[in-house]
């Protein structure tokens, strides 16, 4: 059984998309997405936080007193965590936040995003969205009707004039089909694909 992707507007009618049911009918999958999307946001994390210990920090080479008759607590090093100049208890070091996640689990979760993003009618298809020219009042102009905050724009590859149309465009992000982002497709407010993208998309996930 097949599903139709909405064209953009009326003018492009004849650019609408019949699907099929094993990538765009899916059922919203809560918490298979918060798992996908953690996962992406937890890989993006530099990870490079570092502090000193006591064996990094400078000094501590003798007993800053003797151990008895001056009345102050005892103390074998200016380097302990108890000191102004000393190390750090449990000090952070670079470390890596990816998640594992398998493709299998990968590939449902994008079913599931984009699945819901159709039913909740955000995700249209347009033939004449990429622009002819590198010109940002082009693609201004193409999204003059759209009354969103947020817009996503998946083509079959992200060409010269699409990457310099949209690069100032504070509200736009654009990706290739074989490069999406779960937490672009989450956030988008409206997705915008071109056919091609809508098929080489299927053919992915399917």
């Amino acid at each position: 059984m097949s599903i139709q992707i909405p064209a953009i507007n009326e003018s492009e009618s004849a650019a609408a998309v019949a699907v099929g049911e094993e990538v765009f009918g899916q059922v919203f999958n809560e918490t298979l997405v918060h798992q996908l999307v953690t996962r992406h946001l937890a890989g993006a994390r530099s990870g490079t936080k570092a502090q000193k210990t006591r064996s990094d920090v400078s000094g501590g080479g003798i007993k800053p007193w003797r151990q008895k008759g001056t009345g102050r607590a005892r103390s074998g090093t200016m380097r302990s965590p108890l000191w102004r100049t000393g190390g750090v208890t449990f000090a952070a070091r670079p470390r890596s936040f990816e998640q594992k996640l398998n493709k299998k689990m990968f590939r449902s979760g994008l079913r599931s995003i984009l699945s819901e993003l159709l039913r909740q009618d955000r995700l249209v298809v347009s033939s004449e969205i990429i622009p002819s020219t590198p010109k940002t009042k082009e693609m201004v102009a193409k999204l003059s009707g759209l009354d969103c905050k947020r817009v996503l724009i998946i083509s079959d590859e992200v060409d010269f004039n699409l990457a310099l149309a949209s690069r100032n465009i504070p509200y736009l992000e654009v990706c290739s089909a074989d490069n999406l982002s779960p937490v672009s497709l989450v956030a988008a407010e409206k997705v915008i694909m071109t056919p091609a993208a809508v098929k080489m998309i299927e053919e992915r996930l399917a």
